[in-house]
């Protein structure tokens, strides 16, 4: 297949149509985050908090704010919530056997309500033997290939996210809180060049989103501030959960940008950055978004 050329003029113009789209919604106003509450089972959990003294955010919003109350009585109720389905499938992976050391999960981490508590909320964090920070993902597989000696999943297969849906719901309730210090910190600002650098034909960044114009409307989307305190997430456009690396794809291709590849350095990186603007939320694993 030939290569697809695109003439600087082309591009220019794309660029200049990026531009003009986002100062056409960036005065679209909207009323900004709802008062709603979330609270599910009795148990409350924390959709605002006060942003960090030197961050860029005054207040820190959940993405739930910003949903319709179609989307968020989903939420509220777990027998409603679809993302219930691969949190039942991932408690039975928990307890399966697999591969060739003859292990499940549960052979070496007991019961998931105590040794998962506080996992999700911590990630992505520091492993020593990779010399890196690694996201919930990573750390599955890791324990797939070395422990169990078992093939590993694939990022957005039904396995892994069942899996992640069912470790991260161990958390629900639970404060965002990775580490950004320390060996994180080169990491951290990797992330945050990420977030605001301006890429792709339309020539936009995370940050002219989800930091200048959340809450207006870009299109039929209520721009939230992309926070990633819900992942895995069901989402009405998938019809079903996603991971946070199948998010920031998607949010690449739609700027018109190559993206990064799921799993690499880079989004890793983002992750970790976009993490630490949400630091003080509770986790929602698995939320509802549109």
């Amino acid at each position: 297949m030939g290569t697809r050329v695109i003439s600087s003029t082309a591009a220019k113009l794309a660029a200049a149509a990026g531009l003009a789209a986002v100062a056409a919604y960036a005065t679209v106003a909207l009323a900004g985050p709802n008062d709603n509450e979330l609270a599910v089972d009795g148990q409350k959990y924390m959709t605002e908090v006060p942003g960090a003294k030197d961050g860029p955010l005054e207040k820190v919003y959940s993405g739930w704010r910003f949903r319709n109350e179609a989307t968020q009585a989903m939420q509220l109720d777990d027998f409603d919530n679809p993302g219930f389905t691969n949190v039942e499938t991932g408690e039975q992976l928990w307890s399966t056997v697999d591969g060739e050391a003859g292990k499940s999960c549960e052979s070496c981490h007991g019961d998931a309500a105590e040794s998962m508590k506080g996992v999700r909320a911590q990630m992505p964090k520091w492993n020593e033997a990779a010399g890196k920070p690694l996201t919930l993902e990573h750390t599955i597989n890791n324990c797939r290939t070395q422990n169990m000696k078992a093939a590993p999943w694939k990022w957005e297969s039904n396995e892994m996210l069942s899996m992640t849906a069912f470790i991260g719901l161990q958390s629900r309730g639970m404060p965002v809180n990775v580490k950004t210090d320390g060996p994180m910190k080169a990491w951290h600002d990797k992330g945050k060049e990420i977030y605001y650098a301006r890429v792709g034909q339309l020539d936009m960044s995370c940050s002219g989103c989800h930091e200048e114009n959340y809450g207006k409307m870009i299109r039929a989307d209520h721009l939230s501030q992309g926070q990633i305190n819900g992942f895995p997430t069901y989402r009405s456009k998938w019809q079903k959960l996603g991971s946070i690396h199948r998010r920031f794809k998607g949010c690449m291709k739609n700027i018109r940008a190559t993206p990064f590849k799921v799993g690499g350095d880079e989004f890793t990186a983002l992750e970790l950055y976009v993490a630490s603007r949400g630091q003080g939320l509770s986790i929602e694993t698995p939320a509802v978004r549109n």
